[in-house]
């Protein structure tokens, strides 16, 4: 079977972001010249997606607008014959993708946002990606890798890296033959272990390709870490049914859910984008002179 459909969880507050994400969804702050959020989607078009499902709340809409067709500001730039800016923005969705929004009524957790998804994934394997994670795969992307993977396994597979070991409170930790990487059957799944109970050194990052059997195992789950439906609680239960694999993706994670990450992700875009990159570059050496 084929990946044909994305989740795409954004109902979270934003709250590290305050002000900022007050009236503006996190996923909506941008990255250079364009909103987490379209890189996400980008990954996913390009990985084969042709669904796109919005896991949203009541004060997401900027979302929702944002792939939506904007005829006012296309007339406008028709006009003034600004082309090449029409063509971007008639660009945002390409022609064959779909949208499908559903609103997640009260913050109980990325298990509980998946499993909001279920009528409109069916019975069919999905992805979910999470727009906090902007992930720079170079020539191949995080998600692209994984649905390679599933291809030949047709199994659910979770991306992880390598992190510090006193960061597993900040993840989803798996159980794995650390010499079976970058690609291993999981045989167990923690979220959030103290160090001294965690399993490994390998935290779960924001994407996930799963079967639909995950449906099942969210609706019966109880609450778990924080309170919350736990994503990582139903993969656990999932893994007594069928394998489960994790992969260790090759490139770059920026984990803009942090004001570090964010900024640390700002900088490496703009060195790298084509308009920009060249005097961005000269400004940032003028910058760390100052700092000397």
């Amino acid at each position: 079977m084929k990946i044909t459909k994305a989740i795409f969880p954004v109902a979270g507050l934003g709250t590290r972001f305050l002000p900022a994400t007050k009236a503006n969804p996190k996923e909506m702050m941008s990255i250079v010249d364009k909103p987490l959020i379209q890189y996400a989607v980008e990954e996913a078009v390009a990985a084969g997606i042709t669904e796109l499902i919005f896991v949203t709340s009541s004060s997401k809409r900027a979302i929702e607008d944002h792939f939506d067709s904007n005829f006012e500001l296309e007339s406008n730039l028709l006009e003034r014959g600004k082309f090449d800016l029409l063509e971007i923005v008639r660009g945002i969705l390409p022609e064959g993708v779909s949208c499908a929004y559903i609103r997640q009524k009260s913050p109980q957790g990325l298990g509980h946002a998946v499993w909001c998804a279920k009528q409109f994934v069916g019975d069919e394997p999905f992805a979910v990606l999470l727009a906090d994670d902007l992930i720079d795969g170079g020539h191949q992307s995080c998600l692209q890798q994984m649905v390679d993977i599933f291809h030949q396994s047709q199994s659910s597979i979770v991306a992880v890296e390598h992190i510090e070991h006193s960061q597993t409170k900040k993840y989803g930790i798996v159980d794995v033959d650390t010499h079976q990487m970058p690609i291993a059957a999981i045989r167990g799944i923690v979220e959030k272990p103290h160090p001294e109970e965690a399993p490994s050194n390998f935290g779960v990052v924001g994407r996930y390709i799963l079967t639909p059997q995950i449906f099942n195992l969210l609706e019966n789950l109880s609450s778990g870490s924080g309170g919350e439906i736990q994503l990582t609680d139903a993969i656990a239960k999932l893994l007594q049914q069928e394998d489960v694999y994790a992969l260790q993706f090759k490139g770059k994670r920026y984990d803009c859910g942090s004001k570090l990450g964010y900024l640390e992700a700002t900088i490496a875009y703009a060195l790298k984008h084509p308009e920009l990159a060249q005097d961005f570059k000269h400004s940032l050496q003028k910058f760390v002179e100052c700092l000397a």
